[in-house]
């Protein structure tokens, strides 16, 4: 019998196999959950395609955390496949190409990256809210924004949004026992990582900071404390960052 034995999952962000969204959803059906994956616009067919790799090929709604209408009917268009949920995974980022570079980021760009991924958290939560009237988890992946890293400018001021954010979720939704956290993985080369300009800049250095080393193209780590995030494991935890980054949060510069 698996962790998660009987639990209905809403995950966000499943575009490729290698992410670390397709390897929770793997690992969630193994121990024994139902799953649905969102995905919206173009991105639906590669997403739906991606699911059939997956142990059961899961059902796929259409959701833009940044479409109002979309978030006001994701309770009921989700109870066409399960009637509550008890879990959801926030694996949601973007920002335009003007957003990484900081001095020269106009406010547009910086607006779009914290809607997308910081706000979305608290959007998400809340449309999903109504299916999670016994409580559950909300997880979401970060990367840390205790940092001023090199090209991730104004991502990483909206990941440090996204990072305050959870706490606010934590406190305002615990009472109706739904816990909040967060993954701070180290770099995995995943979709949103290849839109990010010089990436290859945590990639080379990553694995020499790391005590335990660090694999780019193994993202089963962060997956499996997701995992355990939305299992029961973790009942008196919210408003928690759990690294999973091979040490390197722990290192000096």
């Amino acid at each position: 019998m698996g962790i998660l034995e009987g639990k209905k999952l809403l995950i966000t962000g499943v575009l490729m196999d290698s992410s670390i969204a397709f390897h929770v959803a793997k690992l969630a059906q193994e121990q024994g959950a139902t799953v649905v994956l969102t995905s919206f616009g173009r991105t639906m067919k590669i997403t739906s395609t991606i699911a059939k790799r997956l142990p059961t090929t899961p059902e796929v709604i259409e959701l833009d955390v940044t479409d109002k209408e979309h978030l006001d009917t994701l309770a009921d268009r989700l109870t066409e496949h399960v009637d509550s949920l008890d879990g959801v995974l926030h694996s949601i980022g973007f920002a335009p190409p003007g957003a990484f570079d900081f001095m020269a980021g106009e406010w547009d760009d910086v607006a779009t990256a914290v809607h997308v991924s910081a706000y979305s958290l608290k959007a998400l939560a809340v449309a999903a809210e109504p299916l999670m009237a016994e409580g559950g988890s909300v997880v979401g992946l970060t990367f840390d924004a205790k940092f001023a890293w090199p090209v991730y400018d104004w991502m990483g001021v909206a990941k440090a949004a996204f990072e305050s954010t959870n706490r606010y979720l934590a406190r305002d939704l615990g009472p109706k026992n739904i816990r909040c956290n967060l993954v701070s993985a180290g770099p995995i080369r995943t979709t949103a990582a290849k839109s990010i300009p010089g990436f290859e800049t945590f990639e080379n250095t990553w694995n020499e900071r790391a005590p335990l080393g660090w694999d780019v193209r193994d993202p089963e780590p962060a997956a499996k404390a997701c995992v355990a995030f939305l299992s029961d494991w973790f009942p008196a935890t919210t408003g928690e960052i759990l690294h999973v980054d091979g040490g390197v949060h722990a290192m000096g510069q």
